[in-house]
C-alpha cells in the first residue's frame, strides 16, 4: 500500500500552490510522509513549475555600498612572512605531529629537513604565528594589493 492516497495528492497539491515548504507540508500530511519524500512527489507530478514567483519586494533589501563597513583610511593590516616566525621551536614530522599542534609547514616537502612547526595550537591547525598567516581578510583597497605586491 503507497503512502500517497488521492487526498493526500490533493493536499499536496493544494499546499505546495499556496507557497508552503516541503517540511511543512511533511509535517501537515502526516506519518509516513517525509520532506525528501514530499520533494520527490512534487518533483513526479511537475509542481515545482507551478509555485507562485514571489512578490516583488520581498527580496531582503542589501545595504548601499556606502553603508558597508569598511576599514579606516589610514589602517593597515601587518603582513608577516613566515621567515619572522621562529622557526626551531616544537619541530614535528609528519608522523610525528600531535592534536593541538601546529601543523604549518616548514621548508621542502620533498627533502628530508621537512617538518611541521609543533607549536601548540589554542584553535585550528596552526599556532597563533601562522594563523596570522594563513588567515587574513582579503585586501580592500588598491593601496593594499599593490603592498602586497611590492609595487
Amino acid at each position: 500500500m503507497t503512502v500517497w492516497t488521492e487526498d493526500r495528492i490533493k493536499r499536496l497539491r493544494s499546499l505546495w500552490r499556496e507557497g508552503r515548504t516541503a517540511e511543512s507540508i511533511s509535517r501537515d500530511l502526516g506519518a509516513g510522509i517525509s520532506r525528501s519524500a514530499v520533494l520527490g512527489k512534487v518533483r513526479r507530478l511537475g509542481l515545482s513549475a507551478l509555485r507562485p514567483e514571489p512578490a516583488a519586494g520581498e527580496n531582503r533589501p542589501r545595504p548601499a555600498a556606502s553603508e558597508r563597513t569598511r576599514p579606516p583610511a589610514g589602517a593597515r593590516s601587518e603582513v608577516r612572512h613566515a621567515s619572522t616566525v621562529s622557526p626551531t621551536v616544537g619541530r614535528r614530522t609528519v608522523l610525528t605531529v600531535r592534536r593541538r599542534e601546529c601543523r604549518w609547514p616548514l621548508g621542502d616537502p620533498l627533502k628530508p629537513s621537512f617538518s611541521l612547526c609543533g607549536c601548540p595550537v589554542s584553535r585550528g591547525a596552526f599556532c597563533s604565528d601562522h594563523a596570522a598567516i594563513a588567515y587574513r581578510g582579503a585586501p580592500q583597497t588598491f593601496e593594499q594589493l599593490a603592498r602586497l605586491a611590492g609595487v
